[in-house]
């Protein structure tokens, strides 16, 4: 039987570059894959690009409210359906997350899922959770932070201050928003307690 897997981290750790790479080395050997991103992550538009400059086409975008069954009926129905890749798999929804594991349990296809498990605020993302109850295999990448120690957490900059409100999907490709992955120690003094020390002065 085919499996799900999840491959999560903190922000930078290069999850689409191995996922581009995992494409290559299944076409390598003749073999079709399908590409997927949450149409939530506008940025590239129908492309992902990795940090070291790779990029590809991505074959299917899922809206909030598509069944991701229906929307590759017909690769499906074709049956060359080797493995599909999920790219920023955290912005699916939890349904969706169901739908990917039966695509591998009931059809056989394996399905890597590539995301993040917090946002900036340190709350999981629904997706990511779902993924965390459902995957057959769960995998951390690791990345570092400013400090050098490994990072586990996710910061958001606006207009160049870290901040703890606002929403919690805010894609990146704004000049105003930036993100840094960062050890938990330097996250909760970057973050945490300067956002908070931020508030009071306000008062």
């Amino acid at each position: 039987m085919a499996k799900l897997y999840y491959r999560y981290s903190a922000m930078n750790s290069g999850k689409t570059t191995l996922l581009l790479q995992a494409a290559y080395n299944y076409e390598e050997r003749g073999m079709q894959v399908l590409v997927l991103k949450p149409a939530v992550d506008t940025k590239g538009g129908k492309t992902i690009v990795s940090r070291l400059g790779l990029s590809r086409q991505v074959d299917v975008v899922v809206g909030k409210h598509d069944s991701i069954p229906l929307l590759i009926s017909t690769q499906l129905a074709a049956g060359t359906i080797k493995c599909i890749l999920v790219d920023e798999a955290q912005f699916l929804e939890p349904a969706q997350v169901d739908e990917l594991y039966w695509l591998a349990v009931d059809r056989n296809i394996p399905v890597l899922a590539y995301g993040l498990r917090t946002d900036f605020s340190g709350k999981g993302f629904p997706a990511s959770s779902r993924f965390l109850e459902l995957a057959h295999e769960l995998q951390e990448l690791k990345t570092i932070c400013r400090c050098g120690r490994k990072a586990v957490m996710n910061g958001r900059k606006v207009n160049g201050e870290f901040v703890l409100e606002g929403d919690q999907i805010a894609i990146d490709d704004k000049v105003s928003i930036e993100y840094e992955a960062l050890c938990a120690s330097c996250w909760k003094q970057l973050v945490l307690l300067s956002t908070q020390s931020a508030k009071h002065l306000a008062r």
